[in-house]
């Protein structure tokens, strides 16, 4: 049979269930499926569309009971290490309100946000022609809802190298120098764009910079590397560094924002998330890392006419 249509067995196979429960499916209307000659024939194209349709259905059903049974607010997006110890100031103040974070990258966080997987999505996008922070990325990211942005503090992001700097970093020219490995963070993430955008910016391949390829999921994860010896060198934040004992090159400040939809920035458990980030225990157990400026917390950037 054609790649593009499937018979019965076929399509069972595709979607990993028993061919009775393919025609369980057909007699319940549940399938996008056509008799051709007595037999039922399935179009790819079509069950494609099908599984991503339900697939998102079934996402959203579920994220709904969660949020109606627990409190909870879903996240996901970007990293940074005071998020944990927000969540449980929160968890503090508020039990009976719950968080659940996934690190998946700036970039992915909008577009879960769009598609309507998380309420949340943490961002720190920097637009290099405007030097704006996650605004630009929203009628592109987010065309599907009408967007709020929350800033959530300022911090500090920098190389971390390995103790004492033995290959003297200080600035993205050093990356090439024979010997220095970095540890990379993954495509999507705003610490990603911002690497890619200094190295295109001073005219360097990633193919001269040994280690590009190498990539984690958060800025421990970077200084972990670094201080295991996986790597000399890779960009995290300021606390990352003062946690771990590790030399701080100062690249940029970054705004970290809170990007969801409007609808859901007037929910009880935003609010309740705002109001941590002015709590006095919050910010006293923060100030000893340094490297967070927490002047426009709480305040809207951005929201969508």
């Amino acid at each position: 049979m054609s790649v593009d249509m499937m018979n019965t067995k076929e399509v069972a196979r595709y979607l990993g269930i028993h061919e009775k429960q393919a025609y369980a499916l057909i007699r319940e209307g549940r399938i996008p499926a056509t008799r051709v000659t007595g037999k039922w024939v399935f179009p790819k194209k079509l069950i494609d569309e099908w599984i991503e349709t339900s697939a998102v259905k079934g996402f959203q059903e579920a994220r709904q009971k969660i949020r109606t049974v627990t409190g909870a607010l879903l996240a996901a997006g970007s990293n940074d290490p005071i998020l944990d110890i927000l969540q449980a100031c929160m968890r503090r103040s508020y039990p009976e309100l719950y968080i659940f974070s996934a690190n998946i990258g700036s970039l992915e966080g909008l577009a879960a946000l769009n598609g309507g997987y998380t309420d949340i999505a943490w961002s720190h996008l920097l637009d290099p022609q405007s030097g704006v922070y996650n605004i630009p990325y929203i009628s592109k990211y987010l065309p599907d809802i009408k967007a709020v942005v929350v800033n959530l503090f300022y911090r500090e992001i920098g190389f971390v190298t390995a103790r004492d700097n033995p290959f003297h970093v200080a600035g993205f020219e050093d990356l090439v120098n024979e010997g220095i490995r970095i540890m990379n963070r993954q495509k999507g993430s705003g610490t990603r764009l911002l690497f890619d955008f200094h190295l295109e910016r001073l005219g360097i391949s990633p193919a001269a910079v040994s280690g590009y390829e190498q990539e984690v999921y958060t800025h421990f994860d970077v200084g972990v590397s670094v201080l295991s010896g996986d790597a000399d060198v890779g960009i995290a934040t300021g606390a990352v560094s003062k946690i771990l004992g590790l030399p701080f090159i100062p690249i940029t400040r970054e705004s970290f924002d809170m990007v969801l939809d409007q609808t859901t920035y007037f929910e009880k458990g935003v609010q309740n998330l705002i109001d941590v980030l002015r709590e006095e225990d919050f910010r006293n157990r923060i100030e000893k890392l340094g490297s967070y400026d927490f002047k426009d917390s709480g305040k809207i950037l951005y929201s969508a006419s």
